[in-house]
């Protein structure tokens, strides 16, 4: 009976912390429609609407090692909770950047709101890999990203509702000032109902706190507490986690600069912009809903962005499966290969093709991140709190590779932009070619990562 309780207590604390997976997912995807928006919004150019993923990724890259260092000296719901009041904040300050329409005041609030982000997954990733039979702990992760997936999916659709009504985003065109309104009044309504959802949030986790920390096995004692320089330190002294690290700095920067730039991409006229065709497919149609207009819109559009994270839901599925019976090093070169000749595509053809190749893109994103990360920490010298660090601020990535695709796109074309993600995947190719041939660090339990 008291092993009944016992299990039903970890079960609770799980579903508990699994919420947390599905917020940060939701909140992150939220961000491509939001690209979309202030570029009509403010009349931005296509570098400077980049700097939405900027402010929003740029603080995996300073805030990762010192929330590491955090942990280390704090429980991991104290961090959580922690971390929720930071996004609180970040969401009160796009609330009150909407309502004064400034543009550099969105970025700060998307920083803030990041910097808890960040704290969530160094905390909440690990955790749900303490929470029962250690022999489960990837199955656990799994489950819970695919709560985080399912918030990605969901986000772009109500996100482009939002935003994107009657916006115009292409070249030359000026939006009305009632549409303008309408778009920083979804804003508002979206991160007003954030800001209280995410207060709910904390709230649960603060009187869930001994319910998921007594279900946690007993830790052993620290012996030391690494300082944020030893771990830096110690990571840079490895070739495969500099390797890693650069790994996870061109996926997330090739995952995040499609994304973000999929909304405008889709609704141009050199791909979908001056056609019907993805209204024909059925469950795609369905969800971007044709408001009549020959041609895509642009909050149709954003809503199609949707099946580029979905993709990455389904990928998680199969790719986990693939993984149980294929070398995880075979696999990875597999995919990359297939994301680059695809990048390629639509580079070089463009057209309504390309628009539907590079939905498909997500597919294949779908088992880098995990891969990339555990194949670092296998072949790493480092330690794998250190290891983990360096591959987290890595994710900064996200930050610097959409601003250099945003400005390549205003010399070029969206669709030709797309190969700078090509080279990224070449190189995670290549990085996935080189794993096959290095050594091997056991680990007792290689550490857990999500990056959505």
């Amino acid at each position: 009976m008291q092993q009944q309780r016992q299990s039903a207590g970890v079960t609770g604390a799980f579903i508990i912390v699994t919420c947390l997976f599905f917020a940060w997912g939701f909140i992150t995807a939220l961000n491509d429609p939001l690209v979309a928006a202030v570029k009509g919004i403010f009349t931005l150019s296509r570098f400077e609407a980049q700097f939405i993923a900027f402010a929003f990724f740029i603080a995996y890259g300073l805030i990762s090692f010192p929330a590491a260092a955090l942990l280390s000296r704090t429980r991991a719901m104290s961090s959580i909770v922690m971390a929720l009041v930071t996004m609180i904040a970040g969401c009160a300050l796009i609330l009150l950047a909407a309502n004064l329409a400034v543009f550099p005041l969105v970025l700060v609030g998307l920083f803030v709101l990041a910097s808890g982000i960040t704290i969530l997954q160094v905390a909440a990733n690990p955790l749900v890999a303490a929470l029962g039979n250690p022999d489960y702990s990837h199955f656990r992760l799994t489950f819970s990203q695919t709560f985080n997936s399912l918030g990605t999916f969901i986000a772009p659709i109500l996100g482009a509702h939002l935003f994107l009504k009657g916006v115009e985003v292409k070249e030359g065109t000026v939006i009305t000032p009632e549409v303008r309104a309408h778009a920083l009044a979804g804003i508002d309504m979206a991160y007003l109902w954030l800001c209280g959802l995410i207060a709910l949030l904390t709230i649960f986790m603060f009187l869930s706190r001994r319910t998921v920390t007594s279900a946690l096995p007993n830790a052993p004692q620290r012996t030391s507490q690494q300082s944020i320089g030893s771990l830096i330190s110690d990571a840079l002294s490895s070739r495969w986690a500099m390797f890693g690290g650069l790994a996870i700095f061109l996926y997330v920067g090739a995952e995040v600069s499609i994304g973000t730039q999929m909304t405008a991409f889709l609704n141009d006229n050199a791909i979908w912009g001056l056609s019907d065709a993805p209204f024909s497919v059925p469950l795609l149609g369905a969800t971007m809903g044709s408001d009549g207009i020959h041609g895509v819109s642009v909050e149709e559009a954003g809503k199609a962005v949707a099946f580029y994270w979905g993709g990455a839901m389904v990928g998680r599925a199969v790719g986990s499966a693939l993984l149980a019976r294929f070398n995880a090093s075979g696999l990875l070169a597999t995919f990359t290969a297939i994301a680059c000749a695809m990048c390629v595509y639509v580079a070089a053809v463009g057209g309504v093709s390309a628009g539907f190749v590079a939905l498909c893109i997500g597919l294949f994103n779908s088992i880098m991140f995990p891969v990339i990360f555990t194949i670092t920490l296998e072949r790493s010298s480092a330690s794998a709190e250190a290891t983990s660090g360096l591959l987290c601020t890595a994710i900064v990535g996200g930050a610097l590779v959409p601003l250099l695709v945003g400005k390549f796109s205003e010399l070029t074309s969206y669709h030709a932009a797309l190969i700078i993600p090509a080279l990224c995947y070449a190189v995670l190719c290549m990085f996935a070619v080189a794993s096959r041939r290095a050594q091997v660090h056991l680990r007792e339990e290689p550490a857990a990562a999500s990056i959505h």
